[in-house]
């Protein structure tokens, strides 16, 4: 793992200190999306963007639950840019590269937006984790792959995750 995804990894762990269930979230998220980037061929600029934006798009949970009493997909799209951007600043990633991560944040629940392989590859990798941790039904899993998922590698794993489900 390259130095600096390590840091941007313990600033994430750092600003969520003692919040087990959110880092290792964005631990998981990661995983998957790191799985799904080399399989699906990315390029290393489009991995690197997809790995950040993996550990940092539930950056704003812990600000959204201290100003609004809440966590709701808009306040964590409003929130976590800045958190992110401050972040990635602080360690020097190019300016075109804190961009593409805090858009893809600002937009993670909006489906509609996704506008290339980084940002649907997030998507893909944050829900094969909350299918599992937010006990999902079969007929969302069914739902959202058939509407959302568009990788191959995504529907594998998807696929290997829940084998009693056709597809």
């Amino acid at each position: 793992m390259d130095n600096k995804i390590a840091k941007v990894a313990l600033a994430m762990m750092q600003k969520n200190c003692g919040d087990i269930k959110r880092i290792e979230h964005s631990l998981k998220v990661f995983g998957y999306a790191q799985l799904l980037g080399v399989a699906e061929n990315l390029d290393d600029n489009a991995l690197e963007i997809l790995e950040l934006t993996a550990l940092l798009h539930d950056i704003g949970i812990h600000i959204s639950e201290k100003k609004y009493g809440k966590s709701t997909s808009h306040y964590q799209e409003t929130e976590g840019p800045p958190v992110a951007r401050e972040i990635l600043t602080a360690l020097d990633f190019k300016p075109e590269i804190v961009d593409r991560v805090c858009f893809s944040i600002s937009k993670h629940h909006t489906f509609t937006a996704v506008d290339g392989i980084d940002f649907q590859l997030l998507v893909e990798a944050d829900f094969l984790v909350n299918s599992s941790e937010d006990h999902m039904t079969d007929h969302q899993i069914i739902h959202f792959a058939k509407n959302i998922f568009k990788s191959e590698s995504g529907l594998m794993y998807l696929k290997l995750l829940f084998p009693h489900i056709d597809f």
